[in-house]
Formats: C-alpha cells, sequence, structure tokens
C-alpha cells in the first residue's frame, strides 16, 4: 500500500489541526504549534501503521504541541499575578476567548473531539481519564460555552 504524499496530509487536515491549536492558543503561539505539529508528523510519517488514523494522530499531536506552548508559557510568567481571574462574560467573546475560560479539562474535552474530531475513546486516551468522563467533561465545556456566548443555555 503506498502512502499518500504528507503534502496532501498538510492539506487534508492543516485546517483541523490548526482549529485544535487555536482553541488552545493565541494566534502566534497556535501558528507555532501548527508548524511543530507537521514538523513532528513528517518525521514520524514514515514509521505510522498503515491503517493509523491520520486524523485522530494529528489532533492529538496537535494537542500535545499546544500544551508543550502552554507549559513552556506558564513558566515564563512575570509580573503581579491578580488576586481574582478576571474573565468577562460580556456577550462578544469569541470562542478562542470563551474556550480560555474554560477549566483545562473542559477546554481540551471540548477541543479534542468538536474541534479535532476525535472519538471520546481516543479523547479519553489522550487525556488519561475514561470516555464517560472525558463526555461529561465535553457536555460541560459545551453548556459552559454557551453561557459565555450567550446561547440557549444562557
Amino acid at each position: 500500500m503506498t502512502r499518500a504524499p504528507f503534502e496532501s496530509i498538510v492539506a487534508l487536515h492543516g485546517a483541523r489541526v490548526w482549529r485544535v491549536c487555536r482553541a488552545l492558543l493565541d494566534e502566534v503561539d497556535a501558528d507555532d504549534a501548527w508548524s511543530e505539529t507537521f514538523l513532528a508528523a513528517l518525521e514520524a510519517y514514515p514509521r505510522l501503521a498503515a491503517d493509523a488514523r491520520v486524523e485522530g494522530w494529528l489532533v492529538t499531536i496537535a494537542h500535545r504541541k499546544a500544551i508543550d506552548v502552554l507549559r513552556r508559557r506558564a513558566r515564563l510568567v512575570v509580573g503581579d499575578v491578580p488576586d481574582r481571574p478576571t474573565a468577562s462574560v460580556a456577550r462578544d467573546l469569541d470562542l478562542a476567548r470563551a474556550l480560555a475560560l474554560l477549566p483545562a479539562r473542559q477546554r481540551e474535552a471540548v477541543v479534542l473531539h468538536h474541534l479535532g474530531g476525535l472519538p471520546f475513546a481516543e479523547v479519553a486516551a489522550t487525556l488519561g481519564s475514561s470516555a464517560d468522563a472525558a463526555r461529561r467533561a465535553s457536555s460541560d465545556g459545551v453548556r459552559r460555552l454557551r453561557e459565555l456566548l450567550g446561547g440557549v443555555d444562557a
């Protein structure tokens, strides 16, 4: 079986990988995470099992690269830390800003399932939880996003 050229993999899945990176990071960091994702994927692609689900593989790499960026950023925090989170609940929040307000587990479950297209079993494996816990975190996250964005659950 012949593998698809890597360029076609990027063309086919690039937008989905971008959505995962952008949902977890600001635009500049998302660009970096997107690039790091495809560089890592390019290196590993020859070793990828022929029957592997490329989409899920790429989304998992993107998620890990985004988490790496968040961890690096957390180590670089300088300055005063506010006493309380200053979360805005204004109705003009965009999705990325609203996602940033979710607890990490909910945000990751929403991103991996709804933006990354992974089934809950793969989300659970990525997050180190059960499929039921991943489904619940995603459901809670979507409910909170609707509230933040002024949807029907608000």
